[in-house]
């Protein structure tokens, strides 16, 4: 493992990886905070159009209200009969019935009216709703009642509540405002009036300046009372900026909340929004929660682009190490291939054209063991030659002694011939396929003449494999070891074949025969002799062969020699391999 860490491929995997991903942080980090500082920017802004918006919305609402709350208060017909006395029972009915006609024609001129209830300073309470009233008995005591007998003749708000504030039977939500009612002749207050409408318009515009579920929206009078929906709770006046009058707009950013203020048109009263962070934020932690997802795919892209990029430098240096250790032990055929870099290449490029170097100087080297190669191969031939001559001299030797023969002169002059071929090797040891062909032909004559007619010999030689180039006596030791060890003792008639086959860039001079053939084991032997076995091992039968076999190897290389197949009974077959080399139109 810690190798594999200092590695080249792990350290530019781990730079690479860290400079995105720290540019992919950094980048992201300040893009978040800039977001973030035009997001509150933008609500701040928009906040301020929204709580202008609803200021207006309160403007017209309450020019409605102060209107229909003067129906009361300006009419004069009214504010008579409630400043009428009289003793007469049926002309006080008659003013109450006409003060009720009329608070019945403003209640039926709306549809928001819950309830009007007009309360003289003599105690007489007037009212008209949807159900028949009952009166709560300990009015007088209540904040409301209070506010409006401290009223100026102004309208006064006095906030949106769970049920009427005076109507025992009305349970439903209400918005009630109220004023006093003067006497115009003497400008003194004669009474209240007590309005009871729908709620809804109000909470609609409260709720129009809501920023989120969370927000909290209050109209605020100059003297500090609160007008708010029934579901938000009071605020903490403590916790609560303190309202410059001098503006009309008022925006605060807290750590936790956002307040928004507009000063409303009428009377001082201001209009407050009070938002949540969680509320502000939603946009926030939605950008917040995308960010991280397009971070980890772009971590993920990151990684995979660092490793591309840290292997397409890293794999080219690795294949040449590799060329290197077989270089090490000797394999100079290799070469490194690669696209890459430029300085890589450059390097490749050179290390390949060291290990040509290196090849050519071996082959210097080898060439200059030729020599050595050539005194070997002369000493391998000085064990041949005697090998030959004993064998032949002995057949002549009992031909002789039996009885004289008229092939005794062929025998002879072929003798001859073999002897004078095989003992000119001051040229060297190569000759043409031809010349080793008719130096076989006599050997095959005295074989023929040794096996009295008991051998047929069948050839069948290309003539265009003629001219190539052979070690001399190659054929030689093959057709005696066929002749000895498989025919010679055949009980039956002989056929020894001597023919060619190509395969390839490879000739394969064929000497087959129908012999006696061998075992397994002995076969082995053999084989084993070939590879490097001592002559001694492989017996009498194998040091020809073996000699050839080293000969054919030292000459032409270690593809090249002899190969062997034999089957007890059926008979053998050994195949010499020799190279075809082609230059020019010429066959050598």
């Amino acid at each position: 493992m810690r190798n594999g860490f200092h590695s080249i491929h792990h350290r530019l995997f781990l730079l690479f990886l860290f400079c995105m991903s720290s540019i992919l942080l950094i980048v992201s980090l300040l893009y978040y905070n800039r977001t973030t500082v035009q997001l509150h920017e933008k609500i701040s802004d928009l906040s301020q159009k929204n709580v202008a918006q609803t200021a207006g919305l309160f403007t017209l609402l309450y020019k409605g209200y102060d209107a229909l709350s003067k129906s009361l208060s300006n009419n004069f017909e009214m504010i008579r009969l409630l400043n009428e006395t009289t003793d007469e029972p049926a002309v006080a009915f008659i003013n109450e019935q006409t003060i009720t006609n009329i608070i019945g024609s403003i209640f039926y001129s709306r549809d928001d009216l819950v309830g009007i209830h007009v309360i003289t300073d003599k105690g007489k309470i007037y009212n008209y709703g949807n159900y028949m009233n009952v009166v709560d008995p300990d009015y007088k005591t209540e904040d409301w009642y209070k506010q409006l007998r401290a009223s100026s003749g102004k309208m006064v708000w006095l906030g949106v509540y769970e049920h009427s504030l005076i109507d025992q039977v009305e349970d439903s939500p209400v918005f009630a405002f109220g004023r006093q009612i003067f006497d115009l002749n003497e400008h003194k207050p004669i009474g209240i009036v007590l309005y009871e409408t729908n709620p809804q318009p109000v909470l609609d515009a409260l709720d129009n300046l809501k920023l989120g579920a969370h927000s909290q929206v209050y109209l605020m009078s100059q003297d500090g009372r609160f007008v708010s929906s029934a579901t938000d709770p009071s605020p903490v006046v403590e916790n609560l900026p303190s309202l410059q009058t001098a503006e009309d707009v008022m925006v605060q950013q807290e750590p936790d909340r956002l307040i928004v203020a507009s000063k409303l048109s009428f009377s001082g009263w201001w209009v407050m929004s009070i938002t949540p962070d969680k509320d502000l934020n939603v946009e926030l932690i939605e950008m917040k929660r995308y960010l991280l997802i397009v971070i980890s795919i772009l971590i993920i892209v990151s990684t995979l682009i660092a490793f591309i990029v840290s292997r397409s430098i890293s794999s080219p240096l690795k294949k040449m190490i590799r060329e290197m250790r077989q270089v090490e032990v000797g394999n100079f055929r290799g070469m490194v291939n690669v696209s890459s870099y430029q300085e890589i290449n450059i390097l490749v490029a050179s290390f390949n054209r060291m290990v040509r170097r290196i090849e050519e100087l071996i082959e210097r080297v080898k060439l200059s063991s030729v020599s050595e190669k050539n005194a070997e191969l002369h000493a391998l031939q000085s064990q041949v030659n005697p090998h030959f001559l004993y064998n032949t001299l002995d057949m002549i030797y009992w031909m002789l002694d039996e009885e004289g023969n008229e092939q005794l002169g062929e025998l002879v002059l072929s003798l001859s011939s073999m002897f004078r071929y095989s003992s000119q090797w001051e040229d060297g040891a190569e000759v043409t396929l031809e010349e080793e062909l008719e130096q076989i032909g006599h050997y095959l004559k005295i074989i023929s003449i040794r096996l009295e007619g008991r051998l047929v010999i069948v050839t069948d030689i290309d003539e265009q494999w003629l001219p190539i180039r052979v070690p001399k006596m190659t054929v030689q030791p093959v057709i005696e070891n066929a002749v000895k060890h498989g025919l010679e003792s055949l009980g039956r008639q002989g056929i020894l074949k001597v023919y060619t086959r190509e395969e390839g860039n490879i000739l394969k001079l064929i000497v087959e025969d129908n012999g006696n053939g061998m075992d397994e084991g002995q076969l082995q032997r053999l084989h084993d002799s070939l590879e490097g076995g001592s002559p001694k091992e492989a017996g009498k039968s194998g040091i020809g062969l073996q000699n050839l076999h080293r000969r054919l190897q030292h000459m032409f290389g270690e593809t090249y020699g002899l190969q062997i197949q034999s089957f007890p009974g059926v008979g053998t077959q050994v195949a010499i391999l020799l190279p075809i080399n082609v230059e020019g139109d010429t066959l050598t």
